[in-house]
C-alpha cells in the first residue's frame, strides 16, 4: 500500500483538491474479484477484511479530516468497557463534508450490496452513528468486547475504514458466535490507513485492544441499514447510549431538538 504522509503541512484541506468519491471508489472496486469476496463474506459469517481498499487520495483526504477535527473530539470513559473519543456525523456534516459524500457514494453502496446480498439504505439523518470518527489518543484507550447491536427493525451493517494507525491497537474478533452450526473462530487484524472491515453488526463479536504510550489511532465507521424504522422505545435507548458512551448529551439531544423545531 502507498504510504500516506501525516505531517500537517501535507494534510491541510486547502492544499488538496477534494476527490470525487464515486470515481475513487469505482477505481478500486471495479478491479476486485467481487464473486470471490462475496463468497469470503458469506463463509466468514458476514465478515470481510481488506488491508488495501481506499484509493490513496481518499485516504489522504480522510487523514486531513481526522486531524482537522481533533479539537471537536468528545471523550468518554466507561469503566470496564471503553475509553476514547468520537466525532459524530453532525459535526462531520459541518466541518468535513467529504466524509458524508463518501458515505453516500452510490458506487460504494452498490459494491457493499453485492457483498451482503441486501439492499442497503443510509441511516436516518438523526442517527449520529451513521458516520463517525473514533479516536484512540491516550494510553489505555480501547473498547471492550461487544456487538454493533441494531436498534432498527432490519439489519445494520458496519463498514470500518482505517484512517490513522500509529499504534499497536488491534481489532480482535470472533466469527460465528451466533451460529450454532459452526465453531467460534477468533481472529485479529491491525487495520492500516485505507484498510476496510465490513460486517453485520449483530453477528460479529469484537473489540479494540488498549492503546500504548505515545500512540494514535483513528478509524471511520459507516452504518447502513436494511430498514430505517426504529421503535420509539428503542430510539430512546439508542439516544441515551450515544449520549453517554460516545458523543455527549449536547451533541445528541441538541440535534434532536433542532430537527423537531424544523419539523414544527
Amino acid at each position: 500500500m502507498e504510504s500516506v504522509a501525516l505531517d500537517n503541512s501535507q494534510v491541510t484541506g486547502s492544499q488538496r483538491a477534494t476527490p470525487d468519491a464515486d470515481r475513487a471508489v469505482a477505481s478500486r472496486t471495479h478491479g476486485f474479484d467481487n464473486a470471490r469476496l462475496r463468497k469470503d463474506f458469506a463463509d466468514q459469517g458476514a465478515f470481510l477484511y481488506l488491508d488495501d481498499f481506499l484509493a490513496p487520495e481518499v485516504t489522504a483526504q480522510l487523514v486531513a479530516s481526522a486531524r482537522g477535527l481533533l479539537d471537536e473530539v468528545n471523550r468518554n470513559y466507561l469503566p470496564g468497557h471503553k475509553q476514547g473519543g468520537s466525532v459524530s456525523r453532525h459535526t462531520i456534516d459541518r466541518l468535513a463534508p467529504f466524509i458524508a459524500e463518501l458515505y453516500r457514494s452510490k458506487e460504494l453502496i452498490g459494491w457493499l450490496e453485492q457483498l451482503s446480498g441486501d439492499q442497503l439504505m443510509v441511516s436516518p439523518a438523526d442517527d449520529p452513528h451513521a458516520y463517525a470518527l473514533y479516536y484512540y489518543t491516550r494510553p489505555g484507550d480501547h473498547i471492550g468486547w461487544h456487538y454493533d447491536t441494531s436498534y432498527y427493525d432490519g439489519r445494520r451493517y458496519t463498514l470500518l475504514l482505517g484512517v490513522i494507525d500509529e499504534s499497536t491497537c488491534r481489532l480482535d474478533y470472533e466469527l460465528h458466535t451466533r451460529d450454532d452450526s459452526k465453531p467460534d473462530l477468533p481472529g485479529s487484524v491491525q487495520i492500516p490507513p485505507g484498510g476496510l472491515v465490513f460486517f453485520d453488526g449483530d453477528k460479529l463479536r469484537h473489540r479494540i485492544s488498549p492503546m500504548g504510550e505515545n500512540e494514535m489511532r483513528v478509524s471511520l465507521t459507516f452504518e447502513y441499514v436494511t430498514d430505517s424504522n426504529m421503535r420509539p422505545w428503542k430510539r430512546f435507548i439508542s439516544n441515551m447510549k450515544d449520549a453517554i458512551a460516545y458523543f455527549g448529551f449536547r451533541q445528541v439531544f441538541r440535534q434532536l431538538m433542532r430537527r423537531s423545531g424544523d419539523a414544527a
